[in-house]
């Protein structure tokens, strides 16, 4: 089973310019553990201090935010689309 996870341009300098990876995880703390294996340099970007996921770091499957689909209980399915997207504030 593989998915494909889209990776933001805002963590493309932590990622040698890789713009997509395929990925067999099952679910979330599997894709992000898998992530931070690829590209050790994102770890920081991805959980704070305590492991977990940061706040800020959003994840889409086929245009749907996981946390309505279950969030780290979600299993993937054959050909997801997971999007990385880290919230941008302004002001």
């Amino acid at each position: 089973m593989a998915v494909r996870v889209l990776l933001p341009n805002a963590f493309q300098k932590h990622t040698n310019n890789t713009r997509e990876i395929s990925s067999a995880a099952g679910n979330l703390p599997e894709l992000v553990t898998d992530i931070e294996s690829r590209f050790p340099a994102l770890r920081q970007h991805l959980r704070g201090d305590d492991g977990q996921i940061r706040r800020f770091i959003n994840f889409y499957v086929n245009e749907e935010d996981i946390r309505f689909l279950g969030n780290e209980k979600y299993a993937f399915q054959e050909g997801d689309e997971v999007l990385v997207i880290p919230s941008i504030a302004g002001g």
